[in-house]
């Protein structure tokens, strides 16, 4: 069995400031997760999200900082406390699951049940009973090259909570799935972490994943936390271009007098809030309304355009667009064909005041600018 259980402890079941140094970069992550919280870890490539997950595995040491699972010190550098792998109380679900080529599927579950003390039978009747949570009993003998996509992540999940695992970490575990499988095992992925009594840390790129499945987004940018919080408040007010692209919105910073917020490079914006001070501006690609010519009357914000490219999105074409502000429109196809919406073509650009939200930005942070 393992070193560290998963009872209710005094504070949270995850408490850590990772910090690790690796050449220039340095990962600076303070953590805190409860028990049966599931927490989502974004950012871009670089971020660290790799070497959170490393560090936590024991797989990478501290440089500095601690980490405490359920009460139990587990990495403190500063102690000279450190915790192999194997004794930690850790689950991790690989990006490529890195099931056993030579096991099959119940030997696989079995593995850690046996580091962990238990006898073979022992074992395998552990392995026998988490394959069938995850609806795979029948499927015990196949190796893994003899398993889907599917079907491999299912088999490494119950590996990894065959163990009784404090943490579970989950590394891009639906990445190398395709779209309909994708879903599929989202929804049981879902329920499996619904029942895990555990603390659990879903590292993704991908913001429906996170949506889904995690109680609250943690959001990290060279090395550090820029945005944390839960899905409806990361949606609402992004304070990163990064945030701003994954959740689909254009973002903007700049200084508000009042209803108009004027940005660096003193363009300047009508909102529907009034705020005084740095600020940010966001709004939808859908709130961009496209014309051939300047539109009368009603928008408060338009301004002249170049369309810079075209892509499909969804049922509609994204219209990035270049200019006094840089910005992505979605339009219909049809929209796109009577405007007659080509690469380089000159454009007018509208946005509502009314489908704008200002917030409060911290001026401590860095700078934003457009994201679509």
């Amino acid at each position: 069995m393992t070193d560290v259980r998963t009872e209710p402890a005094a504070g949270p079941l995850v408490d850590a400031r990772l910090t690790v140094d690796r050449g220039a970069f340095r990962l600076d992550l303070p953590l805190r997760i409860d028990a049966g919280e599931v927490v989502a870890l974004l950012g871009p490539n670089g971020a660290g999200k790799t070497t959170a997950v490393r560090t936590l595995a024991g797989l990478q040491p501290l440089t500095a900082g601690h980490l405490t699972l359920a009460g139990r010190p587990i990495d403190h550098p500063e102690h000279r406390l450190w915790t192999p792998a194997e004794r930690r109380g850790v689950g991790v679900v690989f990006q490529d699951y890195l099931l056993f080529p030579h096991l099959s599927a119940l030997d696989n579950v079995a593995f850690g049940p046996r580091r962990h003390g238990a006898d073979k039978r022992a074992a395998r009747e552990q392995a026998a009973c988490w394959l069938a949570r995850v609806g795979l009993a029948e499927h015990g003998r196949r190796k893994p090259r003899q398993l889907s996509g599917g079907q491999a992540q299912r088999v490494a999940l119950a590996r990894a909570l065959a163990v009784e695992p404090a943490l579970l970490l989950l590394d891009e575990p639906l990445a190398a799935l395709d779209a309909r499988t994708r879903l599929e095992t989202r929804a049981e992925l879902h329920r499996h972490l619904a029942e895990h009594p555990g603390a659990a840390l879903l590292v993704t790129h991908d913001p429906l994943d996170a949506l889904v499945l995690a109680d609250r987004l943690v959001i990290i940018e060279d090395g550090r936390v820029v945005q944390e919080g839960n899905a409806a408040t990361i949606t609402a007010q992004p304070r990163t271009d990064y945030v701003a692209r994954l959740v689909g919105l254009n973002l903007y910073r700049g200084r508000a007098e009042g209803r108009t917020v004027r940005l660096g490079d003193g363009f300047a914006l009508t909102v529907a809030d009034s705020l005084h001070g740095d600020a940010f501006v966001a709004f939808p690609p859908a709130a961009v309304a496209l014309h051939r010519g300047r539109p009368d009357g009603s928008p408060r914000n338009a301004w002249p355009a170049v369309v810079a490219t075209l892509q499909r999105h969804g049922d509609n074409l994204r219209v990035q667009l270049d200019g006094p502000l840089a910005v992505a429109a979605d339009v219909t196809p049809a929209a796109a064909a009577q405007l007659q919406l080509s690469t380089g073509q000159p454009v007018w650009a509208a946005v509502k005041a009314a489908e704008t939200r200002a917030y409060p930005a911290d001026p401590r942070a860095g700078a934003g600018g457009s994201a679509g």
